[in-house]
């Protein structure tokens, strides 16, 4: 028998002042990941047909819409708060874990998450920044070899959610503000960093790079992009926008997807 001899490829030198910043829903995965988890957790019988269903027309109503309403938003956060109060945070993270794997992961866009690893190889760290749930978007940097993630943050007391934020919904303005501030903590030059994103929403953060980058783009997003030379990159084959998986709303999406979660696992821990 022959033997194989393992080769070593050689290491990127570390680049410590350049970054990539990652949007998720239909930039880095298809559709709305806290929309898949909430279908993982319907799949356990942990919530209604009828609850995943009620979540999904308003997540269609507010990509059609385009509602950012901020008074709406705040409306959708207050209510997620309220039903996220007394789960543990082990609940959401093992959950997470389980429904990436068998149901997120083959709905990762393969060109941007080359994209991802061209960084990598370049000696670049990658973060998710995103309105999902920090701890959802930690399970997919995790899954995905990347350097970590920045999301929506909700206060603990001894691993249970007490139903307030840390924080802001990470989302518009607010990404491009935690970005700003992970710069400062790690000694990034933002000149030299690259983001990319499906949606105008993120204009704020698209804007504060040197390299920013439309994936998917809407049409908005499509627009300044081309006004401005940015890059376009669109790795959806003969589909629309707006019918690529079940779009999301950025920050008000999130939310409505965290109340269906929550709902869930209240009921699960209810009949426990």
């Amino acid at each position: 028998m022959a033997a194989a001899a393992a080769v070593a490829l050689p290491m990127a030198e570390p680049d410590p002042t350049a970054a990539a910043f990652f949007d998720v829903d239909n930039t880095m995965m298809r559709g709305a990941s806290i929309y898949h988890f909430a279908r993982g957790l319907a799949s356990r019988g942990l919530f209604t047909t009828r609850d995943l269903v009620r979540f999904a027309l308003g997540q269609a109503v507010f990509r059609i819409r385009g509602d950012e309403n901020p008074e709406h938003i705040a409306e959708a956060r207050e209510t997620a708060l309220a039903f996220v109060a007394g789960s543990r945070v082990e609940d959401i993270v093992r959950l997470g874990e389980e429904i990436y794997d068998e149901s997120m992961a083959d709905r990762i866009w393969p060109g941007t998450r080359a994209l991802a690893q061209s960084h990598l190889d370049a000696g670049q760290r990658v973060w998710l920044v995103t309105a999902t749930p920090i701890e959802l978007a930690r399970v997919i940097a995790q899954r995905l070899g990347l350097t970590g993630a920045l999301g929506t943050v909700s206060e603990t007391v001894d691993g249970v959610y007490t139903g307030r934020l840390v924080g802001d919904l990470l989302h518009g303005p607010a990404k491009a503000e935690a970005v700003r501030a992970l710069a400062r903590r790690e000694g990034l030059d933002l000149s030299r960093c690259f983001a990319y994103s499906d949606s105008a929403n993120d204009l704020p953060l698209l804007s504060l790079v040197g390299h920013p980058v439309a994936i998917n783009p809407d049409s908005e997003l499509r627009d300044h992009a081309r006004q401005n030379e940015w890059d376009v990159k669109d790795f959806r084959t003969g589909r629309k926008a707006t019918m690529i998986g079940l779009p999301i709303a950025a920050g008000a999406g999130a939310v409505a997807g965290g109340v269906a979660a929550a709902i869930a696992l209240r009921r699960h821990h209810r009949s426990a």
